[in-house]
């Protein structure tokens, strides 16, 4: 494979150099054989693979000095300097070489380097966001690029007419329409690569970068079409072929969309089946959304649309399947090959800039394609934006509209397209090269070093980075339930009920087939909020008095201290480990906020409502299960341990709140036991317990994972791992309960 993409490169094969010259047999008659050799030089045997290693090594150091200064990527984005550092580069190449000697071919382009980047963008694009503004990112992607398109290209027409284009630019109106089809479209990698570090608020970047990622479909369309059109010639196309025009456009989108969505089935219920092979799952993720990029491409369907549909579909089931590191693992190598591939994009298309033997220049055709894409782009989201406006709840105001017209980037898509361009049946393919390419580089470097200015000038919303409290996800999910409510009550089918119906069908049945039984009943959005707030207790009880917890030293290398802890490494440690006791930790006066006030009380009412489990570890002796650390499991229990030993003085001082009123059952009580005892309280007449938000009891209940029910009864016996659960409480509320007992 490596073999037969390399001359994509732009780089010769290995050993191609050699095979020039006649080989000659050692055995030959009239040579004496060759001796042994003590040192060879081996270039062209590893010619094609070290160029290409050497690359990225370069563009990662310059990644690196960069970020050295502050100053200079702060002003100047990193795609900018990507770029001219191309343009040295090229320069340099082209003065010890006499040529251009590196390209940015169309098939490494799309093959290798986009479908990492776009992987990454609809992994991790956030959904709600996303299927919220989902009409407006239809329409500006659909409607709008065929308008930018039609518009642009019956204006270069027009130019070309009215005498402002020189007549050596021998192309056709379907020539320019060609060309129109392929400049207009907003290119993915610019977007993300400028927007990210502009960081306008999340409607905005979502918009925009959704309008990048699907009029992918209607740029393909097009280009196919009109090229097929150029091809026939004008007097050839009949009004059958109008008709399958516009009918491939809905095949291409959908077929595209379906294509991705059934990869990501296969991925969701492929990675149910992964949990005694844990070191596979990321290999899985990538190999199957690769395959989608590769058969829809392969199918002339839409694959940056296959590939974000099958990352945006897949990320629910196979996050809940995958274990943590896993997880990890996938975000860290996502993260680097799509930030190695868009590096190396902008490093090649400022050395391609270089060879300036593949294009030709007519200021005309430049000058009018710079002004028609921006103004024509400028009053297609004018347009457009007047029509959502009636629909929407939250309108998009004048300052979005102009963020929205100045952030319309062209890039490497456009490029690729254009060097595809067949010059025998397009005889201006020269010319649109180089507009092509000064558009890209305009629109990266001009308006990417303008438009973070332009967005302070203007004081448009910037994105939020902190995460909403519990009231404010709790008060979501209850506005979302009681619009949906409302619209069934009215008879309104609207967005609210639609998605309330599918979550319905997704927890009924998508939820239990592509997700595990364990990883479905531990996915409680509750549970998450619970237990993240017992870490937060956990922590600042550690931070005033932890050191008193072992006379022997105890160290805890995933817990040193509130400000350098992991949230998600402790996080891993109480989700691991159940809740055995109830320890109230008195007077916690580290609350520094009104959120955090906000929070501790909200887990304290969950505290007395919510069961507390208890969970169970399974020694694994397979080489193909990641097991954690030694040491830190030993960290672990010494911990629980001495806070278990530490119970007792917490109960005996007056301060103590948490009474337990039962005593936990014995560790080998089975089912038969728990069900009799349940029916007895049923035929005493005794009603169970209601556990209000005011009982303030620990109750345990035994919770059996997936394993423990697989497992068969020639297995060892598991060893119950069993944790502590802290409860905070404010400061005023121990103090008026003190008063009221000293009463």
């Amino acid at each position: 494979m490596l073999r037969a993409a390399l001359p994509l490169l732009g780089l010769p094969l290995a050993g191609a150099a050699a095979t020039e010259e006649p080989t000659r047999e050692p055995g030959s008659p009239g040579e004496p054989p060759p001796g042994l050799a003590l040192f060879r030089w081996q270039w062209h045997e590893v010619e094609a693979p070290y160029l290409v290693a050497l690359w990225i090594l370069v563009a990662s150091l310059a990644k690196i000095v960069f970020h050295l200064s502050r100053k200079v990527t702060s002003l100047v984005p990193e795609s900018c300097l990507l770029i001219l550092l191309g343009l040295v580069l090229g320069g340099i190449v082209l003065a010890v070489a006499k040529k251009a000697e590196y390209q940015l071919e169309p098939g490494t382009f799309f093959l290798f380097l986009l479908p990492p980047i776009v992987l990454d963008s609809g992994y991790f694009m956030p959904s709600r966001l996303f299927f919220d503004n989902l009409g407006a990112i239809l329409t500006y992607a659909v409607v709008g690029t065929l308008w930018n398109a039609f518009t642009t290209g019956a204006a270069l027409w027009g130019l070309q007419q009215a005498g402002f284009v020189a007549p050596r630019v021998q192309a056709s109106f379907l020539d320019f329409l060609l060309f129109g089809s392929l400049i207009s479209a907003v290119d993915p990698v610019a977007v993300l690569a400028v927007f990210e570090e502009v960081h306008v608020n999340d409607t905005l970047f979502i918009i925009v970068f959704g309008e990048s990622l699907l009029n992918d479909a209607v740029t393909v369309v097009l280009y196919k079409v009109c090229n097929s059109f150029v091809e026939m010639g004008s007097a050839n196309v009949q009004a059958a072929d109008y008709l399958k025009g516009v009918a491939s456009l809905f095949v291409v989108s959908l077929g595209g969309a379906a294509v991705g969505l059934v990869f990501a089935f296969l991925l969701a219920l492929t990675t149910r089946f992964t949990k005694r092979v844990r070191i596979i799952e990321p290999l899985l993720v990538f190999l199957l959304a690769y395959a989608a990029y590769l058969t829809a491409e392969m199918a002339s369907l839409s694959a940056i649309l296959a590939v974000t549909m099958c990352g945006l579909g897949c990320k629910k089931y196979v996050e809940a399947n995958i274990s943590h590191k896993s997880r990890t693992a996938v975000k860290y190598t996502m993260k680097t090959l799509a930030s190695c591939a868009e590096t190396v994009i902008f490093m090649l298309l400022g050395i391609s800039a270089v060879d300036s033997s593949k294009w030709a220049w007519d200021s005309g055709l430049v000058l009018g394609t710079l002004f028609f894409i921006l103004f024509f782009r400028a009053l297609g989201v004018v347009l457009q934006t007047w029509v959502l406006n009636q629909f929407r709840l939250v309108p998009l105001d004048k300052i979005d509209q102009v963020v929205m017209s100045y952030g319309g980037l062209r890039g490497a898509v456009a490029f690729a397209l254009v060097i595809l361009l067949d010059r025998t049946k397009v005889p201006a393919k020269d010319y649109f090269v180089a507009t092509t390419i000064v558009v890209v580089f305009f629109t990266v470097i001009v308006q990417g070093l303008t438009i973070k200015p332009l967005v302070k000038w203007l004081k448009v919303k910037r994105s939020e980075h902190h995460k909403p409290t519990l009231n404010q996800e709790l008060h979501e999910h209850t506005f979302d339930h009681i619009l949906a409510a409302v619209e069934d009550v009215v008879g309104h089918h609207g967005y609210h009920y639609w998605r309330d119906r599918w979550e319905q069908f997704d927890k009924k049945y998508l939820s239990q087939l592509l997700m595990r039984r364990s990883a479905y009943r531990i996915r409680d959005q509750i549970w998450d909020v619970y237990y993240r707030l017992n870490i937060r207790d956990a922590i600042s009880f550690v931070d005033q008095g932890g050191h008193i917890l072992s006379s022997t030293g105890l160290t805890l290398p995933s817990m040193p201290s509130r400000n350098s802890v992991a949230e998600t490494s402790v996080t891993n440690l109480l989700r691991e480990s159940g809740s055995g006791a109830c320890l109230d930790l008195q007077v916690i006066d580290t609350v520094r906020s009104g959120r955090d006030r906000e929070d501790a009380v909200m887990h304290h009412l969950l505290c007395g409502g919510l069961y507390k489990p208890r969970r169970r570890y399974k020694a694994s002796c397979s080489r193909h299960f990641i097991s954690e650390d030694a040491q830190e499991r030993q960290d672990k229990e010494v911990f629980q341990q001495n806070m278990k030993r530490r119970l007792e003085s917490f109960k005996s001082t007056k301060h103590n709140i948490c009474f337990t009123k039962s005593k936990p059952r014995p560790r080998k009580t089975g089912r038969k036991k728990k069900n009799g005892l349940a029916n007895t309280e049923a035929t005493n007449g005794k009603p169970p317990r209601d556990l209000g938000f005011q009982d303030t009891a620990a109750v345990i209940l035994t919770v059996e994972s997936e394993e423990e029910e697989e497992s068969d009864s020639s297995e060892t016996e598991k060893e119950d791992d069993e944790g502590i659960i802290f409860v905070a409480r404010a400061t005023n509320e121990v103090l008026q309960e003190g008063k009221v007992s000293g009463e």
